[in-house]
């Protein structure tokens, strides 16, 4: 006797498993959403560094972009803490009046760093702006297994939350409840790169370039459908 009306009770906090859904339904849908957001660091920064020159003759302009871009390369692998590679190389002539004669060529050419350390990418770029290099752009983002990461935690919370939800919805109602669906989102807050003004100072005069490396946001929201069992 005293066993008989804890069924009820039971069948009111447990939702019924997905393999049992009917295929029509029968009580009361509901539908919500929640929402789960994480600060995540950008532990990660990125830069370019370009030259861009302009001369009538192309051969020797490739060779003055040329040999900016090798001590460019050397200067940012002498910096501990810092991955670079070459990045885009162009080149395009300029035409006097009338479009028709080529007066000169210009070409352009980058470098592209990126670090883990916000002091070291900021020492470089640093030393870079002091030679004969302009800043094309720096920003700091989550290194992608930090975001993963983010997304995988914010996830997991996100789903524990719709469970929370349902159960407090159907036991306000004083019934059972089944999830009917569930769709998993994600989005993120990230920051754009940062175009920089290009200052000329002597090689002597190069100082790290204050940077703050900050947070971005990572959002997960789960909606769903739940169905109240009468």
């Amino acid at each position: 006797m005293t066993r008989a009306w804890l069924l009820p009770l039971l069948l009111i906090a447990l939702p019924v498993l997905a393999t049992d859904l009917p295929a029509r339904p029968s009580g009361t849908l509901i539908d919500f959403r929640v929402d789960v957001q994480h600060s995540v660091p950008n532990d990660l920064g990125r830069a370019s560094a370009y030259v861009e020159l302009t001369g009538s003759d192309p051969a020797e302009v490739a060779r003055k972009v040329k040999s900016v871009i090798a001590e460019g390369l050397a200067t940012a692998k002498a910096q501990p803490g810092i991955t670079v590679k070459s990045g885009g190389t162009h080149s395009w002539p300029i035409y006097g009046k009338g479009g028709r004669t080529i007066e000169s060529w210009r070409m352009r050419s980058e470098l592209l760093l990126e670090s883990r350390d916000p002091a070291a990418l900021s020492t470089a770029v640093g030393k870079l702006q002091g030679g004969t290099l302009a800043i094309g752009n720096i920003n700091f983002s989550p290194a992608p297994e930090t975001r993963r990461k983010a997304e995988d935690d914010a996830t997991l919370e996100a789903i524990e939350a719709f469970k929370t939800k349902a159960e407090r919805i159907a036991g306000s109602m004083k019934k059972p409840y089944r999830i009917r669906q569930m769709s998993v989102n994600g989005s993120g807050n990230f920051p754009q790169p940062h175009p920089m003004a290009r200052t000329t100072m002597m090689a002597a005069e190069a100082a790290p370039m204050p940077v703050e490396a900050g947070e971005s946001n990572v959002t997960v929201n789960v909606s769903g459908q739940i169905e109240l069992i009468d």
